[in-house]
């Protein structure tokens, strides 16, 4: 039971000693929190934007030869520049949406900014995995209808694995990494921005309530 919770529960009591909280002063403490939740919104989509960033810096130029072979390398940067515009096109709805939150707002404005921030993060969670697969597919596509490439890259003239055997231990490795990543994503997404979401949602009902 958090601060909120336990301040309501004394407001409710007939017979408590302590002076009861106002319909004003429930309203600021849910404003607060919320307001607090967009921001952490906000911080974490900057950090996202960081790390992989950061994390660009690290991958090793023989990897992106590998794609480079496949003729992937245009289309592999172009994405990344259409994403992390993107990206940042989120963070300033999520700053927009934390700097929007004004202690002088109704009740009923409240929800609707609370309601708001929602849909951008559900927006921000379905692009990302979204973005993902669509990424992959192409990937993939383009590197299987290659097979003189793709027998080249993974050296497989020099194995006793028929061709046919080859592709199909590659198509499932692709598949099973694929769902891999998908299921990391959205494992990730439900414990961090789902923690979220579900504080804004129980905000969202206290203003219900107080309605």
């Amino acid at each position: 039971m958090d601060e909120l919770d336990l301040l309501k529960k004394d407001w409710k009591k007939q017979n408590t000693s302590y002076p009861k909280l106002t319909y004003n002063e429930i309203y600021k403490l849910i404003h607060k929190k919320s307001s607090s939740v967009v921001k952490w919104l906000f911080i974490i989509c900057i950090a996202e934007f960081v790390f992989w960033g950061v994390l660009n810096f690290f991958i090793p130029e023989s990897y992106l030869e590998v794609y480079d072979k496949f003729h992937l390398k245009t289309i592999l940067n172009v994405s990344y520049v259409i994403h992390y515009i993107v990206i940042i096109v989120f963070m300033y709805l999520f700053y927009k949406n934390y700097n929007a939150i004004s202690v002088i707002d109704t009740t009923s404005l409240l929800m609707k900014k609370i309601l708001k921030t929602r849909k951008t993060v559900n927006y921000y969670v379905y692009y990302n995995i979204i973005s993902a697969v669509i990424l992959s597919v192409v990937v993939n596509f383009v590197m299987f209808t290659n097979e003189a490439v793709l027998n080249d890259v993974f050296n497989n003239s020099a194995t006793t694995i028929d061709s046919d055997k080859f592709f199909n231990i590659m198509l499932i490795a692709q598949i099973i990494g694929l769902f891999v990543i998908i299921g990391f994503l959205l494992l990730y997404y439900k414990i961090i921005y789902g923690i979220l979401l579900r504080k804004l949602t129980k905000n969202y009902k206290e203003l219900e309530t107080l309605e």
